[in-house]
């Protein structure tokens, strides 16, 4: 499934998509697999189907995201993946982390 098609099915269920609701509700869903990962430290066995229905709610959360501002996921994450790329040409290396060009968010 391609992040438009996941886009156009998620917002099936979503009345009306509202900048506020979508932030908040991520961080609220972002909060959730946080809380999931803190119980595991404190013993709790890992729930990776938990998990994945928490990492779900994150995605149909940034799916409302990109429907209120008029964005499509499969730009976004386009996006993302060039601007990965040109920060990390060989792959994830500390010193570019630490150290980023003027400008790069």
């Amino acid at each position: 499934m391609t992040g438009t098609e996941y886009q156009k099915k998620a917002m099936r269920t979503c009345t009306e998509p509202d900048i506020n609701h979508a932030v908040f509700g991520l961080a609220s869903e972002a909060g959730e697999v946080a809380g999931i990962m803190q119980k595991q430290l404190q013993g709790h066995g890992f729930d990776q189907e938990h998990m994945k229905k928490e990492l779900g709610d994150c995605l149909w959360m940034i799916a409302e995201v990109c429907a209120a501002l008029d964005l499509n996921l499969d730009d976004v994450m386009e996006c993302n993946i060039r601007k990965l790329e040109a920060r990390y040409p060989n792959g994830f290396e500390v010193e570019r982390s630490v150290n980023r060009v003027a400008g790069d968010m």
